[in-house]
């Protein structure tokens, strides 16, 4: 329990120092208790709650639960830690926190403890004058006296007398220079640090009391279980937190180490031979993958470069760097809501990274799993949706449907090239997009000055699998009326087979001329024959560009063109457009 306490010790006293004034008015709470998880931590509370009263619980960040007593005014808080202690119902380390220490509550459910003000204590209060309140617990016996205590610290390093400067900085007791001199203002911070933690505040930390505080500010370390490892095969050696994740094999160029428990950390190694052309690649291919979301920061030089993700409900941090032809490096995958034990142990992984001998072999790992979606046993990104557009100018403005981007926090061109969404015709179900870099298409749609006629052959060019095949698919069908079904003129009907992702695709006529565009099948239960589809005519399509500003290109009536010339028409003005989240 101690070390399980002391673990969350340090967060709550960043809330706690006593730097802050403090009065008998403020409402206060009795921590007697804290977990690494949930469900332990509602257990607990459940069990003081069937012998204590105002049992709360509460997140402390980082991943811990904290069990509490309260709110109480102070007075009455410290007569609770003091009877509960003494009568041996709460644990002798318990302490007063404060509200500012407490994050969303878990315990009791259905009711908003931190709303209801102070509760009055359950302890009987003694009658005795006005006096000082009384310390929140006796001192802990010293385990060195002072002189022992100035003994012992002498012969710190300089590194290890900054180390504990440090930890005093994190826990809010410290903000001088981290010096590695022990002057008024550090022997202050540690009398501070030492009555806030129940022991005599002589201003010497003694040898158990340094371990106590580096426990506290090495918390977060120790709950992942950070230790050094040594990959021999990948050529590396780093602290990693190796009670969180295991060694799962080798893909190379990575060396994966997955989740050992529910909390989903992940540990990659990078390890491969190669030269600034395979480090650039590698640049590239981490960016589509799921395990590094879309936004973060992203910087490239020379030799090396970093990539920051966060999305999805996970940040992942990944370097990577090339010297005497060796690319080695490492990601780190972090669950998202836990930054304070995310930049610890990012920070020891970074320091302690290390480069021996040895580097992973390109040619391994033919035996495992081959998909088109994977890459070294990595999930590529998908977008969560993908339909087809055509350009409509030089520039590569594209029209598509309107539910290709709806709800999305990027639109990409082929999966490359980003865009925008610069007019919505929502009646219509019709969007313009425009590149953020201008484009240039191979083909331009040309709008057909005609109506369509009924029964004429056309062909719809779309990416019918959303993108699986990595080019556009040509369906062949005719024109079954002018109109919709309930006469709207904008629309016409098509007998035409056609796919899901076809929505957005240009309709053209026998000439190549752009007749209209596919639109997407009727929301909600409607459920049309598998080969009635729908098309905005191109009148309808001129509209939409002309409130968009953008010219249209008409079509100039030249007969009908070739399978081949059609085919090329088609492939160089379709596009698949793609929604992200």
């Amino acid at each position: 329990m101690t070390r399980l306490f002391a673990a969350i010790l340090s967060l709550v006293s960043l809330f706690s120092s006593p730097v802050f004034a403090q009065s008998d008015t403020d409402i206060v709470w009795v921590q007697i208790e804290a977990q690494p998880n949930l469900s332990t931590a509602q257990a607990r509370a459940q069990f003081y709650a069937g012998s204590l009263g105002d049992v709360a619980g509460f997140s402390l960040g980082g991943g811990w639960y904290g069990i509490v007593l309260g709110p109480y005014l102070r007075p009455d808080a410290e007569q609770v830690l003091r009877v509960y202690r003494a009568e041996g119902r709460i644990p002798s380390d318990s302490f007063i926190a404060l509200n500012a220490g407490l994050g969303q509550q878990f315990w009791p459910v259905g009711t908003n403890v931190l709303g209801q003000g102070a509760v009055a204590a359950p302890v009987e209060q003694t009658a005795e004058p006005a006096a000082p309140a009384a310390p929140s617990a006796q001192p802990k016996p010293a385990d060195e006296t002072p002189a022992e205590a100035r003994r012992s610290e002498q012969a710190l390093s300089r590194e290890e007398r900054q180390a504990l400067q440090t930890a005093l900085q994190a826990a809010g007791f410290y903000n001088a220079a981290i010096d590695g001199a022990f002057g008024a203002g550090t022997r202050r911070s540690m009398a501070d640090w030492q009555s806030f933690n129940g022991y005599e505040a002589t201003g010497v930390l003694t040898t158990l009391q340094r371990r106590a505080l580096m426990d506290q500010y090495n918390a977060p370390l120790i709950s992942v279980g950070m230790a050094r490892r040594y990959d021999s095969q990948a050529g590396i050696e780093m602290d990693m937190p190796l009670g969180a994740v295991r060694f799962s094999r080798y893909e190379p160029p990575f060396a994966h180490y997955e989740a050992s428990g529910d909390e989903g950390i992940r540990v990659l190694l990078i390890s491969q031979p190669g030269d600034k052309a395979t480090l650039f690649g590698l640049y590239d291919i981490m960016q589509t993958l799921e395990i590094v979301p879309l936004d973060g920061p992203r910087e490239r030089g020379s030799d090396s470069f970093t990539l920051e993700g966060r999305g999805n409900g996970i940040v992942s941090y990944t370097e990577a760097a090339l010297a005497n032809g060796e690319i080695k490096g490492f990601t780190l995958i972090w669950p998202q809501g836990d930054e304070d034990r995310r930049a610890r142990v990012l920070a020891a992984m970074k320091e302690s990274f290390t480069r021996t001998e040895g580097v992973l072999d390109p040619a391994a790992g033919g035996d495992a799993e081959q998909r088109v979606d994977l890459v070294s046993g990595l999930q590529i990104r998908k977008p969560r949706l993908s339909r087809s557009g055509f350009y409509v100018d030089g520039k590569g403005t594209v029209m598509t449907v309107a539910e290709a981007v709806t709800g999305c926090t990027r639109v990409t061109l082929d999966h490359d090239y980003e865009a925008q969404v610069i007019d919505t015709d929502a009646g219509l179900g019709v969007a313009v997009l425009r590149p953020v870099e201008p484009l240039a298409p191979l083909q331009v749609a040309d709008l057909a000055t005609d109506a369509p006629r009924i029964n004429a052959e056309v062909v719809l060019s779309g990416f019918s699998y959303e993108g699986v095949l990595g080019a556009p698919t040509l369906s062949f069908g005719t024109v079954a009326d002018v109109s919709g079904l309930r006469g709207e003129t904008e629309l016409a009907r098509l007998s035409l087979k056609a796919q899901t992702g076809d929505a957005g695709g240009p309709v053209l006529d026998s000439s190549g001329a752009v007749i209209g565009m596919l639109l997407a099948e009727p929301a909600g239960s409607q459920q049309l024959p598998r080969d009635v589809s729908f098309a905005a005519k191109a009148q309808a399509l001129r509209d939409v560009l002309t409130v968009a500003q953008v010219p249209a290109r008409d079509a100039v009536g030249t007969g009908a063109v070739t399978p081949d010339e059609m085919s090329r028409r088609a492939d160089g003005m379709t596009v698949l457009v793609s929604c992200w989240n």
